[in-house]
């Protein structure tokens, strides 16, 4: 039995993500409308990417800059990388749960409304260069 979990535990580490990342779960917006944003700054570097997301209106702006900057110090604190040399890598915004509530309409009736969350992800990573092919 011992020997299964540490071979699972093995597993688990080569899938493990090596880059730095950070997650925002259960933000109060809809996926769909994040995804645009995070479409903005997908492959820019962090530095650009933080300067659209501060000047963009934007509902999804806000918690998306706050998933980059996480990032960015994940990467600082714990993998000891400049802040210049990172590019957003990959980011994406998932579903989470919804909250269900209700209209009332007409005749005793109700229709159900979905609030939905996102969980928000941001993977950095660093700025290949121009030299290595």
């Amino acid at each position: 039995m011992a020997g299964n979990m540490k071979k699972k535990a093995e597993r688990v580490a080569e899938i493990k993500e090596k880059r730095p990342y950070a997650v925002a779960k259960y933000i109060r917006i809809s996926p769909y409308k994040v995804r645009t944003v995070l479409d903005l700054i997908r492959g820019k570097s962090v530095l650009e990417a933080k300067a659209i997301l501060e000047h963009l209106p934007n509902g999804g702006a806000a918690p998306t800059l706050k998933v980059l900057m996480s990032a960015v110090a994940n990467a600082e604190h714990n993998q000891g990388m400049d802040r210049g040399d990172l590019i957003v890598a990959a980011c994406f915004a998932n579903g989470g749960t919804s909250l269900k509530r209700m209209q009332p309409v007409s005749k005793g009736r109700g229709h159900a409304i979905l609030k939905r969350t996102s969980h928000i992800t941001v993977i950095l990573d660093v700025k290949k260069a121009e030299g290595d092919m």
